[in-house]
């Protein structure tokens, strides 16, 4: 029994790349595409959105020299990449996948829009946002978090390759402790990295919980939409 009706997916482009150092691996791209399958057949209304660090980041050029407002324009595209390979992934699965982009580039994708996109998740399709908002000095996360409130999604999933959010980063600190759940004010006083401050107020101003979980154990996905205690879930 599904918890949520709509959700909003946010995958990481690192998480596309597996075991490797760059680009996308294959095999977990088949693994989230059969995950994402398996939350559609149940009739949940997908929509996702998955950032670019696999391939470009905007600040890291900014690092190295370029501008900000072009490095993140360069990122934008990178998005655009990931959702092309994600939508012909979940098309070898035999699922209806749209890609909608907030920057004009038909006829890679279709100009996003508010409508159009929960037309197509209500006929069944993964609608695949790319491009970011379409505009520079913003994150994916802020991205995924405007883009689940236009949809009216249900919550918004946060796939990591953590199980949760934990009181430091867990890779690092072995005395981490993990949270079951947390409010937003808490992520914000507690200067926990879950989010940028942008993405974290808009989901609170909106009332959007936010569940982060581990994409890359096979079924996680699944669990958190039925609504199993898995991740972390981030509320008022």
């Amino acid at each position: 029994m599904n918890k949520y009706k709509r959700i909003l997916l946010k995958l990481s482009g690192e998480s596309l790349m597996g075991g490797q150092r760059y680009g996308i691996d294959g095999t977990r791209l088949h693994e989230y595409a059969v995950q994402i399958r398996e939350i559609a057949e149940t009739g949940v209304q997908i929509g996702i959105v998955i950032g670019g660090g696999n391939i470009f980041r905007g600040l890291g050029g900014v690092a190295k020299g370029f501008d900000r407002v072009r490095g993140d324009q360069m990122g934008m595209l990178a998005t655009v990449i990931n959702s092309l390979a994600l939508n012909s992934a979940l098309s070898a699965e035999g699922m209806k996948s749209t890609v909608l982009t907030a920057l004009r580039m038909e006829p890679i994708g279709e100009y996003y829009s508010k409508w159009r996109a929960i037309e197509l998740m209500r006929q069944g399709h993964a609608v695949i946002i790319a491009g970011g908002t379409g505009n520079p000095f913003f994150t994916t996360d802020t991205a995924s978090c405007l883009r689940a409130i236009e949809t009216e999604a249900d919550v918004m999933l946060k796939g990591t390759r953590v199980d949760g959010i934990y009181t430091a980063d867990p890779e690092k600190d072995p005395t981490a402790v993990k949270f079951d759940e947390i409010t937003f004010d808490e992520v914000y006083a507690r200067g926990l990295k879950i989010m940028d401050l942008t993405a974290i107020t808009m989901c609170r101003e909106n009332r959007l919980p936010l569940i982060v979980f581990d994409m890359d154990t096979a079924g996680n996905l699944k669990k958190a939409v039925c609504g199993e205690n898995i991740g972390t879930i981030v509320h008022e």
